[in-house]
């Protein structure tokens, strides 16, 4: 369990943060310690004004706001009255166990976490103090907590990320709830895959039996940008009743994909060489469809070949496993195009394709990838600290859209120029 801990001035700001998560489905009180009511007959106000009569009885305090989250690793999923029991066994241990807090369930990362809000003003006024609180109080109560209810350690958290969990498995109708089957592998695949589009979503859907569909050209669910996902068969043809985007936990719809899909664009940019270089390794030697497959599968790609019904190969779609960015063969570059490569197989990979696949890249050596998890330890004195590994995607979300919006300026500024 990672312990990450905020002190501030605004106890309101802290609310309102976990109470907006509430509104848009991502996030739910679980406990309200020290209050009156139950938490599902708590109101906005009930829920500050217990926290401010305290600050009130200290005015001279104006650091006094807590905001507590606790990160779980992806393979654990704990029921709500454990997750209760914990918060409180940890607040015990920080010292504010006979404060009131709040406690909130998120469900919009992709490990399980809680954020709890409280104030340090205690009802004599007197101030708990905030000094060396993460460094010592807090790392002993996650220790202990972390004993006691048998939670992955923090030291290792960090080798789980950006990993899909093992239960993910391929959907099989008639043999589990549809939908949650789908809910669970769609909010894991758009939450890890670097995909730019709907097909390219589905080259990986499609491996857990699972397909995005925006209906018929022609047909109002596409005019309205309507978006349903549906279980296949083994031979990929649909089946059952499609469960609408909207009605899925997270809301995976047209437009938020759209969102992801610009982001994904700037994300998966310096991962491109990478890719290409692998595919230009199985390509050094003559081979067939099938050894290219297999050649690039124990390089943890997988090719996937896009046929019409006539059997005619049309697209190309390769999905790196370890990077987890997905690309269409022409966006690789012209070289790796479909029509490229349907010339490279009829001639056993023997033609001038092979000069341009080598002129493309010419360090034919298998990419490097380096592990940053192995470089950190638990206090974070060395490459990344643990709360960086467990927020590692958020950051590197957080920079794409910096660049994103620094695209847009320099555009603009060009714009003006003219």
């Amino acid at each position: 369990m990672v312990a990450k801990i905020k002190t501030g001035r605004s106890l309101s700001g802290a609310i309102n943060y976990n109470e907006h998560k509430v509104k848009l489905g991502k996030a739910e009180l679980i406990s309200a310690q020290g209050y009156l009511k139950d938490p599902v007959n708590l109101t906005f106000i009930d829920k500050m004004q217990r926290l401010t009569d305290l600050t009130n009885r200290n005015e001279r305090t104006l650091v006094n706001a807590l905001h507590v989250s606790l990160n779980f690793a992806v393979s654990e999923n704990l029921e709500k009255d454990i997750l209760q029991q914990i918060a409180d066994d940890y607040m015990e241990g920080l010292g504010f166990g006979k404060q009131p807090y709040l406690v909130y369930q998120h469900h919009d990362a992709g490990h399980p976490h809680l954020h709890i809000v409280t104030t340090n003003i205690e009802p004599d006024g007197k101030r708990i103090s905030f000094h060396l609180l993460a460094n010592r109080a807090s790392e002993s109560a996650r220790k202990q907590v972390e004993l006691t209810y048998n939670l992955v350690k923090a030291e290792d958290q960090g080798k789980q990320q950006n990993v899909i969990k093992k239960s993910l498995e391929q959907v099989d109708y008639g043999k589990s709830e549809i939908k949650r089957s789908i809910t669970n592998v769609v909010n894991q695949v758009v939450k890890v895959y670097k995909f730019t589009s709907i097909p390219e979503l589905n080259a990986v859907l499609n491996q857990y039996n699972i397909t995005a569909d925006r209906g018929s050209k022609d047909s109002r669910m596409y005019e309205k940008n309507g978006l349903v996902y549906w279980v296949l068969d083994a031979n990929g043809n649909k089946l059952g009743v499609p469960i609408k985007a909207s009605s899925i936990y997270g809301k995976p719809t047209l437009k938020a994909l759209e969102d992801r899909f610009r982001l994904n664009e700037v994300l998966r940019k310096p991962l491109k060489d990478q890719v290409k270089s692998k595919v230009d390794k199985a390509l050094l030697t003559p081979v067939s469809k099938t050894d290219f497959q297999k050649k690039l599968k124990a390089d943890g790609i997988q090719v996937i070949f896009r046929q019409n019904e006539e059997g005619r190969l049309y697209g190309i779609t390769v999905i790196d496993h370890v990077s987890k960015a997905v690309f269409n063969g022409s966006d690789l570059g012209k070289a790796y195009s479909a029509a490229a490569l349907i010339n490279w197989f009829k001639n056993n990979g023997i033609n001038n394709n092979q000069t341009i696949f080598k002129k493309e890249n010419s360090d034919t050596s298998a990419p490097k990838f380096t592990d940053n998890i192995s470089g950190s330890n638990a206090n974070g004195s060395e490459g990344d600290s643990l709360l960086n590994i467990l927020f590692k995607e958020e950051h590197q979300d957080m920079a794409a859209i910096g660049r994103l919006q620094q695209n847009k300026r320099k555009k603009k500024r060009k714009g003006h120029s003219l």
